[in-house]
């Protein structure tokens, strides 16, 4: 059985940070690539982030979060951590972790094979 959980999320002023986790149990998690989505009312669920296993793959990052999020991964811990800073209002959003065995980057969301239940952002102006 494959789990993702998030934590981290809750409500912040703009410019401020916050730091998700996303927890991965079973063994799905070595070799795995992991994505963070967020998806905002009324809006589709759109790509963030994402990191491979392997760390001679870089991470990949959505335009809009380009040196401001930092996405890294603890193997040992199973677990990978999306720190957001200089946060703005329209960050504000479920996100989620999700997790898929394929080695390559994806920002696809039907790429990724288990996903987290999602954790709330919220950025107030």
């Amino acid at each position: 059985q494959v789990q993702l959980v998030e934590s981290g999320g809750g409500l912040v002023q703009a410019g401020g940070s916050l730091r998700l986790s996303c927890t991965v149990s079973g063994r799905t998690f070595r070799g795995s690539t992991v994505g963070w989505f967020r998806q905002a009312p009324g809006k589709e669920r759109e790509f963030v982030s994402a990191i491979s296993w392997w760390s001679a793959v870089g991470p990949d990052y959505t335009d809009s979060v380009k040196g401001r999020f930092t996405i890294s991964r603890d193997n040992a811990k199973n677990t990978v951590d999306l720190q957001m800073n200089s946060l703005k209002p329209e960050d504000t959003a479920v996100y989620f972790c999700a997790a898929t065995s394929r080695a390559s980057l994806s920002r696809g969301s039907d790429e990724y094979n288990y996903w987290g239940q999602g954790t709330q952002v919220t950025v107030s102006s």
